[in-house]
């Protein structure tokens, strides 16, 4: 069965997303804990959570993913800024033991001409200090495309940042189509060379998810522009080859594209169709 769903809005709770969900064919979903460009969260809803967890199991929605707020940056050189990403991921991951089980995605940063290395080290003890042996939620590294300062930029960089953590079973990788291709992966002309390295360096039992986006840019622009599926310079072939490959069509597929909602519900519809296994 193909676990696809796309970005969902939260701001009016778990049931709501669960019904959008089931209105566009998804079967998994991703959402931002709160405001996206803000600080604050709502309050848990305990009766929304009872609600959301009696649906997902009904209509078989799985996994979650939710996504860290764009203004999260574990490795700024302001330590005001690294002390706010903590607090904030720290928060997140006490909020997703309401629904446990699922992962936590977070852009790993911009090292804001500190140095990549210095960078890796302040996103590795951000983690150490947070992550906890009970908790059940893993936090996936996303891939990036390597606009200015970014950290992730390739696969070493990532590897890098898993090494230096203390509780490693608690962390994973969520690849991102465009990311990767405006980082200079070759997914649509090598894609299985691509994933053998992405094995070799960091090991696929670590990928957990992938963001399923088309790219606006060239390979290896470093620019992360996503466009709808088909409308970009990745193609809507490469990407059905990427939820067919014997390595990837078992994990959730969420979408970033630039759509509403009938247009996630028409990409959905189409990879669904294109869907083999």
């Amino acid at each position: 069965m193909l676990r696809i769903g796309c970005h969902l809005s939260s701001s009016k709770g778990y049931v709501s997303m669960a019904k959008m969900a089931v209105d566009i064919d998804a079967n998994t979903f991703q959402f931002f804990t709160r405001n996206p460009r803000g600080a604050k969260a709502k309050a848990i809803n305990e009766e929304d959570v009872t609600k959301f967890l009696e649906l997902q199991k009904k209509d078989d929605i799985t996994p979650l993913i939710a996504h860290a707020p764009y203004t999260l940056n574990a490795c700024a050189a302001d330590e005001h800024l690294r002390e706010f990403a903590r607090e904030t991921m720290e928060d997140d991951l006490r909020r997703m033991e309401y629904t446990p089980g699922n992962y936590y995605n977070f852009h790993p940063g911009c090292h804001v001409k500190q140095g990549v290395e210095i960078g890796i080290g302040y996103i590795a003890d951000m983690l150490n200090a947070i992550l906890k042996p009970e908790q059940r939620t893993i936090v996936l590294l996303e891939t990036m495309s390597g606009k200015g300062s970014e950290v992730g930029r390739n696969f070493e960089e990532l590897r890098e940042i898993l090494d230096r953590i203390e509780l490693s079973d608690h962390m994973g990788v969520c690849l991102d189509t465009c990311h990767v291709w405006d980082g200079g992966y070759d997914i649509v002309n090598h894609l299985d060379e691509v994933l053998t390295e992405f094995d070799r360096v960091i090991g696929l039992k670590r990928l957990k998810a992938i963001h399923l986006n088309d790219s606006q840019n060239p390979l290896g622009a470093h620019k992360d522009r996503h466009a709808r599926i088909g409308e970009g310079c990745i193609g809507s072939e490469a990407l059905v080859r990427v939820i067919n490959h014997p390595e990837l069509y078992r994990l959730p597929f969420n979408l970033e594209t630039p759509n509403e909602l009938p247009g996630y519900a028409e990409e959905i519809s189409f990879l669904r169709g294109q869907y083999k296994k």
